[in-house]
């Protein structure tokens, strides 16, 4: 059963809708509680309209087939610095040795252009803090832990029947099915991702 507050996944998927209005290319956002319950060194510690903008580019550069990471998804190359320019995120300064140009910040032109979206997951953030604050089953986990520095959440390439990937943590996908938006059908890490008793939890998920 999924611990996704409902009111927080409302309003990370009402954001979402408003980046894809902006570029229809980008997947459904099929699993919220991927980013409620994971944090990222790599694509930013806390969950913000920044980081969900940032989130969009790896959606659309999956989309694309363009490969924007390396590393375990650790460094984020020029790749992912074309699309994240294209979105909005911008890097001023030279690349870092681990992460690569992952520290996006929001243009100006991208904060007046969401502005009212950014105001609203604002507060839907702050009164899911308040909410959880103290309760560590339901608070995000510890810096990049999607990218294995706390043990075991690198992300993966989970497919679809109809081709489309995106990457996921395991743990995550086996909490329940991530389905595609193009075809209906759940995602699911082929054998050659990981281990075969990892694939075959993922799938029956």
């Amino acid at each position: 059963m999924s611990t996704t507050p409902p009111v927080l996944a409302a309003e990370l998927a009402h954001a979402w809708a408003d980046i894809q209005r902006h570029h229809p290319e980008l997947p459904d956002l099929a699993a919220p509680e991927s980013l409620i319950g994971e944090s990222s060194s790599a694509c930013g510690v806390g969950l913000s309209f920044e980081r969900l903008l940032h989130e969009a580019v790896h959606g659309i550069a999956a989309a694309r087939g363009i490969r924007d990471t390396s590393r375990a998804g650790r460094y984020h190359n020029r790749r992912f610095l074309a699309v994240a320019e294209e979105l909005g995120l911008d890097h001023s300064e030279e690349p870092h040795p681990s992460s690569g140009f992952s520290l996006v910040a929001l243009t100006p032109e991208a904060k007046r252009r969401y502005r009212p979206t950014i105001e609203r997951l604002g507060r839907a953030l702050k009164a899911h803090s308040a909410a959880t604050a103290g309760d560590a089953g339901r608070s995000f986990r510890g810096p990049a832990a999607r990218h294995g520095s706390s043990g075991g959440g690198v992300r993966v390439k989970a497919v679809c029947d109809c081709g489309r990937n995106v990457r996921v943590v395991p743990s995550v996908l086996a909490q329940a099915p991530i389905v595609c938006g193009g075809c209906g059908k759940p995602f699911r890490i082929p054998e050659a991702a990981g281990s075969s008793d990892t694939a075959k939890t993922a799938a029956a998920a």
